[in-house]
Order: structure tokens, then sequence, then C-alpha cells
């Protein structure tokens, strides 16, 4: 707690972004009823320390890519209980709450946490933590939800994207576009922001853009196609006036300000000076030979027609303006020979509507293929109004299909633009973007990236943004010590069981750099050095790896310490950039999505993982269980704490070996056995499945 914040955090607190991605009682009541717990227990200052990890890779692979932790930065640096959330919680509290309890929750924030974290856009495992949380108990306990909520979405919308980078390979450009499919606001700026980091190159999401820097893309829909009929009459720019058009002169050359709006690359200004009234007065020259010198416009002179909304002044600046529509029906003729089709079979509201895309973005004219129909209509159409813009210098970006067979039209259409290029002398239009949509998932974007596929880009939605295959990434945030002593959970799932204690994590990698395995160790044991003999013991192992790193890498960076932060934190763009350099480092056959081999994670001697499955007597369940053991020794001096808390814990060595070290595993064999006997009926039931818990005495 602080009773003053500091200027940066008090302009953490005031980041619209930060408050938009979560506030404090995004959370969950248990998370409030736990801190009243603690706080009535006089245990909320106790120092504690939490872990956010998973359990499993998600989609089935062998790896994920941590993410999220920017917007978790965000959030610690701007936690701070409103007044208006404490009310609530004082609603929903019982009514005798202390109202000191309340003051107490007005002057929380995170002055006193520190965050250790994976850097977004590594790769991440099983079971090593995300993120180390430590600071006063009840606050660290209250960013249980948030944190998850902020992380796991993240880390699994980033690790989609990535497997569908991979899949699209380099080449491809990947644009996300599934915000109207998302699960709400929240998630789609999310999935938009994750999606880039995993490997996407653009969002059609604007807040993306905005807020987190994602580049953003995007052209039309069938709607804006279909509205045009090709009947329509273009409107007057405004309505006439009465009042002359004159604009005063500012300099040698005067502003191009066209009476009422006209758009300037419309209408070429001609300017006279009034003698005697310094007024700059306007004739217009409309691609005719003829000018109108000294004009004064009263009103919209009778050869300012709707025309003029239609003409497009050619790229290079110079010269009149063409009618464009005008245009681009002389090019129809020719490419509607050119594709044996009548000229009167391209649907004339679809050209109107390609025409006004074009008046609108002539240096990025795009054109929807497949409102009507993609041979007949569609092709002819936008071949007619990209061969009129390329008669004044522009070049189309591209066409888009968003229905039928995408690989087989792709093909057919590139066949087509090849022989309008050589036909009409146009070298560009051969290599003009092919882009697709329409429900793309893993199967179909494997078939679209094939070798030979004409497909540029490809735009995907719902695959993305809702990950079908696994619609959460199971993440935890477990207790692992308290007071500086271990703290771990049992349960009757031995998946469910904890490793406890401060860990540090390593990444040893071979001599190319790429990974072998992630190693666990307690955080007081000494770090691993490069061309060491580690003895490592992966899950489930009966005996333990060796292994000789060519190097080690931490994994977990300090980011921020008592409240603050310690380096600015990477951009988005470089979290994406680290992302693919992570993952172009990683094995083939643990990147390989379909069965890959999965990635080992072990733990040195002192915290080993050697599971040994309870198989608690079926009648009791619920009561209580001491823990006791063959030969043992029993934690039970003031200097020895249980891991279990409330009951001495009996540890049993298992196998011959010393423990002169005073570790939780004896020296010889880095294996603990630990069996229970129920405290009312002396039934000895099997150990527990973790066999690394940590250090049990002080040392």
């Amino acid at each position: 707690m602080a009773a003053e914040q500091d200027p940066e955090a008090r302009a953490a607190e005031q980041d619209p972004e930060a408050r938009a991605a979560a506030r404090p009682l995004l959370t969950d009541l248990y998370q409030a009823t736990m801190a009243l717990g603690y706080w009535r227990a006089g245990r909320a200052r106790d120092a504690a320390e939490f872990e956010l990890f998973f359990r499993r890779c998600p989609f089935g692979g062998a790896f994920a890519l941590a993410a999220g932790l920017r917007d978790c930065v965000r959030f610690l640096r701007a936690f701070r209980l409103r007044d208006a959330d404490v009310q609530f919680l004082a609603s929903v509290l019982p009514p005798d709450t202390d109202p000191a309890f309340f003051e107490h929750l007005r002057a929380l924030d995170c002055s006193e946490v520190t965050v250790r974290a994976l850097p977004e856009g590594s790769l991440a495992f099983p079971g090593v933590p995300l993120l180390q949380v430590s600071g006063p108990l009840l606050v660290v306990q209250l960013l249980e939800t948030p944190l998850l909520c902020l992380v796991s979405y993240a880390s699994l919308v980033a690790t989609n994207a990535a497997r569908l980078r991979l899949i699209a390979g380099p080449e491809k450009r990947l644009l996300e576009m599934g915000l109207r499919r998302a699960q709400g606001p929240d998630g789609g700026l999310t999935a938009s922001t994750y999606s880039y980091l995993g490997g996407f190159d653009s969002s059609s999401n604007v807040l993306a853009g905005q807020l987190r820097g994602v580049p953003v893309a995007g052209t039309l829909a069938h709607s804006f196609v279909t509205s045009f009929s090709g009947s329509e009459v273009p409107p007057d720019p405004v309505s006439p006036s009465s009042k002359p058009c004159c604009l005063q002169a500012t300099g040698p050359k005067p502003a191009v300000a066209l009476a009422r709006g006209v758009p300037p690359r419309q209408v070429t200004p001609v300017l006279s000076q009034e003698a005697g009234t310094g007024c700059i007065t306007f004739a217009l020259k409309l691609g005719c030979p003829w000018l109108l010198p000294g004009l004064i416009l009263h009103s919209w002179p009778p050869f300012f027609t709707d025309s003029v909304l239609q003409m497009l002044a050619p790229a290079a600046g110079e010269g009149p303006g063409v009618d464009l529509a005008a245009k681009a029906q002389v090019w129809l003729e020719q490419v509607c020979a050119h594709l044996g089709l009548g000229v009167q079979e391209p649907h004339p509201g679809e050209r109107a509507a390609f025409v006004a895309y074009a008046l609108a973005f002539p240096r990025a004219f795009q054109g929807l293929l497949d409102s009507y129909s993609v041979w007949r209509s569609g092709l002819p159409n936008f071949l007619a109004v990209a061969l009129a813009l390329g008669e004044l210098g522009y070049r189309a970006a591209g066409v888009r299909l968003d229905s039928g067979d995408l690989l087989q039209q792709a093909q057919e259409i590139r066949k087509v633009f090849r022989a309008a290029a050589a036909r009409f002398q146009v070298p560009w239009l051969e290599s003009v973007l092919i882009v697709v949509s329409n429900n793309i998932d893993e199967e179909a974007l494997a078939r679209l990236a094939q070798e030979g596929s004409e497909v540029n880009v490809i735009g995907i939605g719902t695959s993305v943004v809702t990950c079908p295959q696994q619609p959460s990434l199971g993440g935890v945030y477990k207790l692992v010590a308290v007071g500086g002593q271990p703290r771990m959970k049992l349960t009757e799932d031995p998946e469910k069981q904890t490793l406890p204690g401060s860990k540090a994590a390593f990444r040893l990698l071979g001599s190319d750099g790429s990974p072998l395995m992630d190693m666990l160790q307690l955080a007081e044991e000494p770090v691993p050095q490069a061309g060491q003999e580690l003895r490592v013991w992966p899950p489930g192992a009966r005996e333990p790896c060796t292994v000789r790193p060519a190097q080690v890498e931490p994994l977990l960076r300090l980011c921020l310490q008592q409240g603050q932060l310690c380096e600015p934190l990477p951009s988005l763009a470089e979290s994406r950039a680290l992302a693919q350099l992570s993952l172009s480092r990683l094995s083939p056959e643990h990147r390989r999505l379909q069965s890959p081999a999965q990635y080992q994670v072990g733990g040195r001697p002192a915290l080993s993982f050697c599971p040994v499955h309870p198989r608690p007597h079926p009648a009791h369940r619920s009561p209580p269980l001491l823990p006791a053991g063959g030969a043992v020794r029993e934690a039970a001096g003031p200097g020895e704490q249980s891991v279990c808390g409330a009951v001495p814990l009996r540890v049993g060595a298992g196998l011959t070996g010393n423990n002169t070290n005073h570790s939780l595993f004896p020296t010889a064999c880095p294996v603990l056995f630990v069996s229970f006997v129920h405290p009312a009926h002396g039934l000895r039931l099997p150990g527990w499945g973790w066999a690394g818990v940590g250090n049990l005495s002080s040392r």
C-alpha cells in the first residue's frame, strides 16, 4: 500500500487503455471473500508468491506463445479500488463486515507487488510459469482472476494465430477479420491484438489500430456493391447558392480551395484578379479547351454538371480530369470481346460500385468479384475499371473472392490476368493480388497455402478469434509460497497437484540455438552454466537425463519490482518479431501441428518430477490426511516448516541415501515417497504425485 501514488503510477491509472483492459472488480467474488478472510486472520500483509501457468499445450500441439504481459502491467500499475468499487463490495459481503476492512481496500494498490514473467512472444510450455507474482497475500490473491483473464485468452489467440501462420508459410499475407465473430468487444480487441503478435499481418479492427498499433486493412463488402443499380444520378455537390463564390488572395500562390468543397483533383482552378477588390475568383476548366476568365460564380453555372463527380485526374497530377465511368465503359467492350462475353452481361450496378470505389481509392482499388457472378460479371467489370485506371497511371490493388472453390477460382483468375496483361500490354495486371475469405480453418488454409496456389492474401475471422479447436488455455494461478515457506496443493487429481516453492526457470539450448528442454529449479540453487553437465528429471521419469547445454537462457525477467516498471516493455511489433524468431528456432518435431514430439520440461534434483499417483481409500475421501513415512525425518522443530502448514510432514527417503544437505531429497536418489495415515482408521495410503516439493528446512 502507498499513501500517495508516484507520478508514473498516477499516469498509469489515468491511462484509458489500462482502465478499459481490466478493472479491479473484473474478478470472481471469492477473491473478495478470501480477502476478507485474510484480513480478519491478520494475514493480509503476509509475503506470498503465486505462479500463473498452464498444464497442457493448446490445440494438441507442443508449444504455446506467452502473451498478455503488456495488458497485465497496465492493469497492475493502474490497480486501485474506487469508492464505487468498495461500495459495491460492501453490498455483497455480509452486512456486519467491519468497516475497517473497506478502508483497507480503499488504500490498496500494487506498489508492493513484484512480477517476473516470460517476455511477450516467448515460447511457453506446460508447468513453466508465465508470471510469478509476489507481494502482500491479500493483494496478490485479488489479482488472480484478472491476470488469468488477461493472459490466458491472449496466449491462446497468439498460439492459434502462430499455428495458422505456420500452415500458411511466410509468403502468404494473413488478415484477421473476426471482430464481428468475437466474444464481445473486449474479446475482439484482444483477438485482433494477439493474432498480430502470433504472426498475422494486419487486422480489420480499427480500434486495434488506434490503441495497439496493429496495421489495419479493409476494402468493401457485398452491401456496397449491391447498393448500386447502375442508373444512379449523382447528386449536386451542394445546393446552388445565390452568393458570389469569391476567395480572398493570401499570397502569390492562393490555396486551391474550390467553391463549395468540390474535390481539387476533379477540378482545375483558373485564377484571375478582380481589379480593385483583391478577390480571387475561380473559373473552372473541366477538361475543355475553353476558359472562363474573370467569372464570379453567383450560382452553379449551367456547364457545372453532375459528370464532375465521375472525373479523375491522372496519377501524375497533370492534365485534365477524365470521366472514369465513361472510360470504363469503353474498356468493358474490349474486355468482353477478349473474354467472349456479351457487353450486356456484366452487371451495371456492380460496375458503378467499382467506379465509385475507384474514384475514392484510385491507388488502392480492389474488386469484390462474387456479388453476382465471378465470371460473367465481377471479373469483366473489375478488368474494365482496372484498365481505365491503368490508362490514367494507377494500378489496381487486387480482387477478393468470398465464396465457392477459392483455390480453383484463384488459379483460373490468375490465368485470365496473365492473358489480359499480354492482350492489353499492361504487365502489372499479372501480379494483381488475389484475396480470399470465407470461414477458413486450418484444413482450408492448408489447401490454400499449398505449392502452386495463386492466392496472395487470406482473410480469417471465426477460426482465429474463437479458437474453435480449444476455447480455453486452461491457465491456473497457484500459491507456491507464504512467508518464504513452500505451499502446495495435493488434491485427489494428480494432474492438479502443484510444485511448491519459489522457482527459477531456464531454457537449455543446443549449439544452433534450438531449445533442448526447459528446466525448473529452486530459486536459491546456483544458476546453471553453459557447458555444465546437468542431471534433470523429466515428468514421470524413473531416471534422470543428462544434458550439457551449449547455452542457458533464463526465462523469467523482472518486469515490476515493488510496483515500479523495471524496463520499458517491448512494442507489439517487437514481441511479434520475437515470436517468429522463437518459432523458427523450435525443432520441426516440436513445431509440427499434428502428433508433435512433446517438448520436455524437467526439474533439478531438488525439484524433481516423479509421480507416485495416490489411490485414496474410497470410503474416506473427505477426512483430512496426516502425512507419515517409513524411514523418516520429521519436520517438528521450530526451524522446520511443514508443506501442509497445519500438520507435521514426515519425509520418507524411500531409497538408500543420505540427507546431510537438509534438502528435500536424499542425495543418492532425488525421489521422495510420502504416504498418508488416515487419522481415524490408521489406513496407510500410497504417496502423492509430485516427488519434489522444495526445501523443508531453513538453511
